[in-house]
């Protein structure tokens, strides 16, 4: 039997058995089409910020209106979570990423061909739907097949293309801002949609899923593919330990005693993830760069590119380091670097007679400080947690519990925002989210676990 030190490094017996060797390409080939659901996501949520502008001048809309284009799909995506999670426990895995590939595709076609806001807004909490499906099921996927030592680095991948999504979004953005061409802004959407869906077909059902459902055979040839007999056995035995218990279709049960911790992990950690402002500047970066005194629209959408660049190195920084750093150490640094990024944008936005001219500049640096610091702590990480910390039989709703708490905290910030900087400012906005940012390493110091090196079966038992 395997036990863990309190740094989460593996301690073992002379009687325990080495991690089992997989097929190393095969895992990260699964993982990448998997996470090729993060693409769409980040597309749809980013997009939004180059074509609000000029959705608004379309049909007139107003500050409130704007911010509901802007959010419904925030509400479209607690949806698909509550849905996607029971769904994941029941369909499966990949049978429901099959779905959301469907639900994107429906939501991608409408949406430009909106003829007013309404019809434009019901695409977007269609497209929603299809967010909550594969945020809630990609990440539980890619850890249920991944093995304990990159694990950390195979989920992050889903963050990573997240933030690719977001970077391509800003650039189409930036490239057909001039047009002012925002129905083939959200159209585009299409395209990666549509190969997400080819590629989702071609991949298994995750092993542990089929257990859970008595499908062993199924579950064993699966394994079969990417590690040896003695492998299999191996992860089948810790498959079959980890389901002691049978599968929960209660979501009551993620109140159970033995649950409650991991629910107030996941929880917290989506719900800090957001309201510390990520999501303000991937939907509203031009309206934030016009403040701070840029030129003109394209110049803004061009300068929320670059920090949309950032946050993709800095994800590739954090999946990179997180199975041999650790998980907390990384949080420590880069939410420390966020609450002083995001005082110091603070700073500069009350000074703004002081810095004049300065302040674009100034507010690029503090935006790319924050935004880097984000994306190899918390970005990665929340959603990393948030697949490991639950047992194998409320995995799915315990990852749809995290994504709710994710959405709502995420349409709250982002509904409130502009309307925020209407009657206190932007330094005091922005002081609010730097504040937060401090609850945030709070929250890690004394109850996020280090969950590096651990295998799923024994990490819930730290939570309970």
């Amino acid at each position: 039997m395997r036990y863990y030190g309190k740094r989460g490094t593996t301690v073992a017996d002379a009687h325990s058995p080495a991690l089992p060797q997989v097929n190393r390409a095969f895992i990260l080939r699964i993982s990448s089409i998997a996470a090729l659901g993060g693409v769409l996501y980040g597309y749809d949520m980013g997009i939004i910020a180059a074509a609000a502008i000029f959705v608004k001048r379309s049909f007139s809309l107003s500050t409130i209106a704007e911010e509901l284009v802007v959010s419904i799909v925030l509400v479209g995506a607690m949806t698909g979570a509550i849905v996607g999670g029971a769904v994941a426990d029941r369909i499966g895995r990949r049978a429901t990423l099959v779905w959301a590939a469907g639900i994107f595709i429906v939501g991608s076609v409408l949406a430009p061909l909106a003829p007013n806001v309404t019809v434009l807004i019901v695409a977007r909490a269609i497209i929603g739907l299809g967010i909550g499906f594969t945020s809630v099921t990609a990440p539980v996927y890619v850890s249920e097949l991944s093995p304990p030592q990159s694990r950390g680095m195979l989920i992050g991948l889903y963050q990573f293309a997240l933030t690719l999504g977001i970077a391509l979004a800003d650039l189409v953005g930036y490239l057909l801002a001039n047009q002012q061409a925002w129905r083939l802004m959200f159209g585009l959407a299409v395209v990666p949609t549509v190969f997400f869906l080819a590629v989702i077909l071609t991949v298994p059902e995750s092993p542990r899923w089929l257990f859970a459902h008595s499908r062993e055979k199924d579950a064993e040839k699966v394994l079969l593919s990417y590690t040896d007999t003695a492998g299999a056995r191996q992860l089948l035995t810790d498959i079959q330990e980890g389901l002691k218990a049978p599968v929960e279709q209660r979501w009551s049960a993620l109140w159970s005693p033995a649950v409650r911790g991991s629910l107030f992990v996941a929880v917290g950690m989506t719900v800090l993830q957001q309201v510390t402002g990520i999501n303000t500047i991937i939907y509203y970066g031009p309206q934030i760069f016009a403040l701070a005194g840029s030129a003109s629209h394209s110049s803004a959408i061009l300068a929320t590119f670059v920090v949309a660049v950032v946050n993709v190195i800095g994800t590739v920084v954090g999946i990179s380091l997180v199975d041999r750093v650790g998980r907390k150490p990384l949080l420590y640094f880069g939410v420390t670097g966020m609450t002083v990024a995001l005082f110091a944008l603070s700073y500069a936005f009350s000074h703004n007679a002081t810095l004049g001219p300065s302040l674009g500049p100034i507010a690029i640096i503090c935006l790319m400080i924050y935004i880097a610091c984000f994306a190899f702590s918390l970005g990665a990480i929340a959603w990393i947690l948030v697949a490991e910390v639950f047992p194998l039989r409320v995995r799915g709703r315990g990852v749809a519990a995290g994504t709710l708490g994710s959405g709502i905290s995420n349409f709250i910030v982002s509904l409130t925002f502009l309307s925020l900087i209407e009657s206190i400012g932007s330094a005091r906005t922005f002081a609010i989210y730097g504040a937060m940012s401090i609850v945030t390493l709070v929250f890690v110091r004394f109850v996020v676990p280090e969950t590096c090196g651990r295998d799923l079966e024994s990490i819930s038992m730290v939570t309970e």
